[in-house]
């Protein structure tokens, strides 16, 4: 029976070094050559999960199909990978402590006095077994991402289990994979391998040996750099690798493989596979780096300081931009601006070719969003409105078109016209983390629609994250005024995309799920396919 083979990547010196882009990409490396790869994500906050926290402090929350909420990094897997992630994915600390917590309430440890150590990191370490498979070896590989930086109080049961768990299943079923940072100090006018030593040796203190350096640098590192930082760390050289930063996030497999990445991750852990199929990957990270033209998109957030809290929508009009073989320019609209009329509509879209509304809670810049919508829909521009963009695309319709005075949600303002309201379930609902409509559900598209034109189907499945949806009571009087409901639950009791006909806008429409979430570079979501189409062809 194989053995499944265990990689731990931690990260030191700094954060933000990219440990999510680094596993992401050494799985699609393995995986391209025919093994069978997943990978998960150990949060050290106390957070059950990241739905309750801001995106500004923690960036974007990834939805899965199952309905967890859970880190960006997980985006990056199903990108890379092409491949679906699920709950037992992401773990975070909350987590750990709560199940840890539960089962001493039930008395299940007999007695016991419960301690981070055994409890909390036998916690972790079934939760390692649990993502593997173990007993159908479902994968050939898995690799597990540390968050945090080497160091941090809040990483050291992870980082425990994890030396413990090496320790179980031996030397050349597992391994250590350390990203830090060699930065350039331009006084100087050298790169400094210190930070790199002072790491690995706080990694030591831990009980941990790591197998292969994964060194981030804005610089190319000398052979004599490798050759320091293998010997002060107890690494072979051909165990040093440098990480570059490159253009695209896309570009880093390719980087690391130049480097002979996988093959000493290969070479390590005694697998022996075939030579790696990155044709189709290759091809088209050129095709990102050489567009055919350029074009400007709007974009319309509440978060707009933190581009990370629309990691998937941003890295979605990348897939879309290379499938249509142009470069997407972002323009990222302060919508508390037009509301203030500071600036007005027209300034700040003049010359875009397509608007998205990015989904969102709360009123801040609602009515600018509305302004934007407004000016997109009269002018002919592209619209795209995921999910609360949907829901400002129809009270914008409803006021404006409809002539609904003061159409409004109820999440915002409790208005004679709620044309957007909360969802019957959701009314009884008191806890905050987990319950909105989350993950997968499925939708029936109306055929001869613009929807069923980016589609090409009747039957989708896509994720949700929401807790209104368009009030019933007024669909009749939307449909009137030539507003269409392509897009529905199979019941029909629930809206899920809207559009206008073909005849009266080049291009509007919106969806109450979230289709960035589904978007892979080599399979971009069909909505942001022909909505950058679209705006490609605007003269």
């Amino acid at each position: 029976m194989k053995q499944t083979k265990y990689i731990f990547l931690t990260g030191g010196v700094v954060s933000s070094l990219g440990k999510g882009i680094a596993s992401a990409s050494l799985g699609l490396l393995l995986k391209s050559r025919g093994l069978k790869v997943t990978i998960q994500k150990f949060d050290p906050y106390i957070n059950v999960d990241p739905g309750t926290m801001s995106p500004i402090q923690h960036g974007e929350v990834f939805v899965t199909d199952d309905g967890a909420e859970t880190d960006l990094d997980l985006g990056h897997y199903e990108r890379f990978l092409d491949d679906n992630m699920t709950k037992d994915n992401n773990t975070t600390s909350g987590q750990v402590y709560f199940e840890v917590i539960s089962k001493e309430r039930r008395g299940d440890y007999l007695g016991a006095t419960i301690q981070v150590i055994p409890h909390i990191t036998d916690e972790i370490k079934r939760r390692i077994e649990l993502i593997a498979g173990k007993e159908k070896n479902k994968y050939d590989v898995v690799i597990t991402e540390i968050g945090g930086t080497v160091g941090d109080i809040e990483s050291l049961p992870f980082l425990e289990a994890m030396r413990q768990y090496m320790h179980e299943v031996g030397k050349h079923n597992s391994l250590c994979i350390h990203l830090t940072l060699v930065p350039y100090i331009a006084a100087a006018g050298e790169l400094k391998t210190k930070p790199t030593q002072h790491s690995v040796k706080t990694l030591l203190e831990i009980g941990i040996q790591p197998d292969i350096l994964l060194c981030r640098s804005e610089r190319k590192l000398s052979d004599d750099q490798k050759k320091k930082i293998a010997l002060f760390c107890n690494v072979e050289k051909e165990s040093v690798m440098e990480s570059l930063d490159a253009n695209s996030i896309y570009e880093v497999p390719l980087n690391l493989h130049r480097e002979r990445f996988d093959e000493v991750v290969l070479k390590k852990l005694n697998l022996k596979t075939g030579k790696p199929n990155l044709t189709t990957w290759t091809r088209i990270v050129n095709k990102i780096n050489n567009p055919k033209k350029d074009i400007e998109i709007a974009i319309c957030g509440k978060y707009n300081v933190v581009p990370d809290a629309y990691k998937s929508i941003t890295e979605s009009f990348i897939h879309a931009g290379a499938f249509n073989n142009v470069n997407v320019n972002l323009r990222w609209i302060d919508t508390e601006e037009l509301e203030k009329n500071t600036v007005n509509a027209a300034e700040v879209l003049d010359g875009v070719k397509g608007l998205l509304v990015c989904p969102g809670f709360g009123d801040r810049g609602i009515e600018g969003k509305i302004l934007a919508i407004k000016y997109a829909r009269e002018k002919l521009i592209p619209f795209f409105g995921i999910c609360l963009g949907l829901q400002c695309a129809v009270i914008e319709f409803a006021r404006n078109v409809c002539r609904l005075k003061n159409a409004n949600s109820k999440e915002f303002k409790d208005t004679r016209h709620n044309v957007i309201d909360i969802m019957e379930y959701q009314k009884s609902v008191k806890v905050k983390g987990g319950s909105m409509r989350l993950g997968l559900y499925p939708c029936i598209i109306e055929k001869k629609s613009l929807a069923y034109k980016c589609y090409r189907r009747e039957f989708i499945n896509e994720r949700h994250r929401h807790r209104f949806e368009v009030n019933n009571k007024y669909r009749k009087i939307l449909s009137e005024n030539k507003m269409i409901f392509s897009g529905m639950s199979p019941d029909g009791s629930l809206v899920e995309m809207i559009e206008l006909p073909l005849s009266e806008h080049p291009f509007f429409i919106a969806s109450q799920f979230h289709p960035e979430f589904k978007s892979r570079l080599v399979k971009p979501h069909p909505i942001f396919r022909e909505f950058v189409a679209a705006a490609s062809e605007i003269k």
